[in-house]
């Protein structure tokens, strides 16, 4: 199932300039792995070594924040749009 996924400016370096990009995935775990298989060096941006997806990373499957959905266990469906949404800090 084709799912489109937003890439943040900062990773489109790893998707040759993509702003959006199509994986299959059942779930963002999934998607992960997707991205990782098409974008060598992606997935160690988004998740860190204890396979947690980093603090300062957002993602959103149908502008729901998949930490108050089932994390990376959130199921994804064909047409899905998910953003991934770098954190910024400012004051």
């Amino acid at each position: 199932m084709a799912i489109s996924v937003s890439i943040p400016t900062p990773l489109r370096a790893l998707t040759g300039q993509k702003d959006t990009v199509e994986v299959e995935a059942a779930n963002v775990q999934a998607m992960l792995a997707a991205l990782e298989k098409a974008f060598p060096g992606i997935h160690d941006r988004l998740v860190d070594e204890k396979g947690e997806v980093r603090r300062f990373v957002n993602i959103y499957v149908g502008g729901e924040d998949i930490r108050f959905l089932q994390n990376q266990q959130t199921p994804l469906k064909a047409g899905d749009e998910v953003s991934i949404v770098p954190a910024i800090a400012g004051g």
